[in-house]
């Protein structure tokens, strides 16, 4: 298959070829016919002009031969009887009637009788042009020919200095054509080079066409669609690194669940099979057994509780039930909850009394689960303050880094991958989406060996309260 470079080269070609042929027949008939009625013209008046000489001569074959030589044309004279009675090219004994020729029998009706024929006696064609002329010595025809053969080696000659004037043109054009051609191949193979840094996803690639308007049209279209594509390629690749997020996160939840629930339910087979093995057991150590039974069945049910509702509050599914209460109460109760699970850890309470509308339960939750992640993660003492406008929690543990502060909200996500409790990473998590539906934020300030203070504001909280008691 051609490439259009060259199919521009050999059209022009083929349209120049063409015009060649056209205007070669064209200037052949045209210029045959001119030099024909040229040359009738010239007869008519040859005959004008030696009509007189006719009229007076007594020797006609010597005055027919003597016009030949000068005017190079062949004389003819006819008799009334078509006898011819002179002639200047050929003998003319041999020559047969004329009475019969076209040209003499239109010149007895017409001033003049002209025709175009084949001569046998001359083997070519002629142009004849014949007059009645009257003379002392009775009516004659003098006709004059001039032969077609030396017009059409002049016809020729000169269609031969076109051709090669059209050749000469057809020359120059190819030129153009092929320099044109050059231009829209270059032209073309930066395009096919762009299209090529395309597709191996260079969008920066550079597409300059140099010669042709239609080429930057078709360059300025390419990269607006490359503008297309690259943005669709940025919003395939986020796409795809949600769905390994999400596919991470499912691996989390996966490994969380099965290592967390592993130990409860590894407790509860183990107590349960010692009673079932050993019916005898000491009353004591069986209401040990079944305490413990009890605990891990309640931490197991626990950690299915905060992973339901992580994901009733991710999807929009719960909705908060506001009341008003004293938040200072609930945080007393939130502490001394948590002091008992940690016996030996100090937590100590800074705050005034402060009422506020919104959902006690969730609020309890968020408090509970604030003061036991700065547990976890610190060996010293926590300190839970309440303001008039803020609640935070400080511990000096760990810190987290800068890197880790955006993520660390997020679910299943942990700061010690090494360590495993029952959140599953799904404290902070669910904290974040209580508070967004109570129109807070919670707000993380760490330094990493000093501590962190976990706070959100109450002045949402503070609002609504003002406005449920209008």
């Amino acid at each position: 298959m051609l490439r259009i470079h060259q199919l521009f080269f050999l059209n022009v070609l083929g349209l120049f070829s063409a015009a060649l042929l056209v205007a070669s027949l064209i200037s052949f008939f045209t210029l045959k016919t001119m030099i024909i009625e040229d040359g009738k013209e010239r007869l008519i008046q040859s005959i004008e002009l030696l009509q007189p000489q006719i009229t007076l001569s007594g020797n006609l074959d010597s005055l027919a031969h003597s016009i030949s030589q000068k005017a190079h044309l062949r004389v003819t004279v006819v008799a009334e009887n078509g006898v011819v009675i002179a002639e200047s090219d050929t003998d003319k004994n041999k020559m047969e009637n004329h009475s019969n020729r076209i040209e003499i029998m239109e010149a007895m009706q017409n001033p003049y009788g002209i025709t175009i024929r084949y001569s046998k006696t001359l083997k070519t064609d002629f142009v004849y042009v014949a007059k009645k002329i009257s003379t002392p010595k009775g009516v004659l025809y003098f006709r004059l020919s001039m032969s077609l053969r030396n017009v059409m080696n002049h016809f020729y000659a000169l269609w031969i200095k076109l051709f090669i004037a059209f050749t000469l043109l057809l020359a120059i054009a190819l030129m153009i054509a092929y320099k044109i051609s050059k231009k829209a191949h270059y032209d073309i193979l930066q395009i096919t080079h762009y299209l090529d840094q395309i597709s191996a996803k260079n969008y920066r690639a550079v597409l300059k066409p140099e010669y042709f308007r239609e080429f930057l049209q078709i360059s300025i279209m390419l990269k607006n669609l490359v503008k297309k594509l690259h943005n669709r390629d940025k919003q395939k690749r986020k796409h795809t690194a949600k769905l390994r997020l999400i596919n991470k996160q499912q691996n989390d939840i996966l490994s969380a669940i099965s290592h967390e629930f592993k130990n409860p339910i590894a407790a509860i087979m183990g107590y349960a099979e010692t009673l079932h093995d050993d019916l005898n057991i000491d009353p004591k150590i069986r209401e040990k057994f079944l305490s413990k039974i009890l605990a891990n069945t309640q931490r197991v049910t626990l950690m299915l509780d905060r992973l339901a509702l992580s994901v009733k509050l991710e999807n929009n599914d719960l909705s908060i039930k506001p009341t008003l209460f004293d938040l200072s109460d609930v945080c007393t109760e939130s502490i001394s909850i948590l002091q008992a699970k940690y016996p030996t850890r100090i937590i100590r309470y800074n705050g005034i009394q402060k009422t506020v509308y919104a959902d006690k339960t969730m609020i309890e939750l968020v408090i509970t689960n604030l003061i036991d992640n700065a547990l976890k993660y610190s060996e010293e003492e926590v300190n839970v303050t309440l303001s008039s406008n803020r609640l935070s929690i400080t511990d000096k543990g760990i810190g987290i880094a800068p890197a880790e502060l955006d993520k660390i909200t997020s679910k299943f996500y942990r700061v010690q991958k090494n360590r495993w409790d029952n959140s599953m990473g799904l404290g902070l998590s669910i904290v974040s989406y209580i508070l967004k539906l109570h129109d807070s934020v919670l707000q993380i300030e760490s330094t990493l060996g000093i501590g962190s203070t976990f706070h959100f504001s109450l002045e949402h909280l503070i609002q609504k309260n003002r406005s449920s008691k209008k």
